[in-house]
């Protein structure tokens, strides 16, 4: 695929992805990655599916400057499409709770996360 349709494919699927959790998030959630890295100059959009993944610092991810959980939305290969970061519990638990009233499975393992 064409590099600029991959991107543009990319680009609308982590729109949906991240207007889905601004909704449930209070409008807070952020864009991630539109394309997939394949290690090659073969261009894929990330996936159209929307799994959840809930990361913290315990789990070996660096959150930066936001402490706390990150709810993520990623494809079936981790590539996530939109986070919401420096969650408490109970926040987090209240997406968790919605997420899963709407159908979306949890996602359970390594995600990709944009630099």
């Amino acid at each position: 695929m064409q590099y600029f349709v991959a991107l543009k494919i990319g680009e609308k699927r982590v729109k949906t992805a991240r207007e889905y959790l601004n909704k449930i998030s209070n409008g807070q959630a952020m864009p991630a990655l539109a394309l997939k890295d394949t290690q090659s100059n073969v261009w894929e959009p990330v996936g159209d599916e929307n799994l959840y993944a809930i990361l913290n610092d315990a789990g070996g991810y660096i959150l930066t400057d936001v402490s706390g959980y990150m709810v993520v939305l990623c494809d079936k290969n981790g590539i996530s499409k939109a986070i919401v970061r420096g969650l408490d519990v109970e926040r987090k638990d209240m997406m968790i709770k919605a997420l899963q009233s709407d159908n979306i499975q949890e996602y359970k393992g390594q995600v990709a996360l944009p630099v």
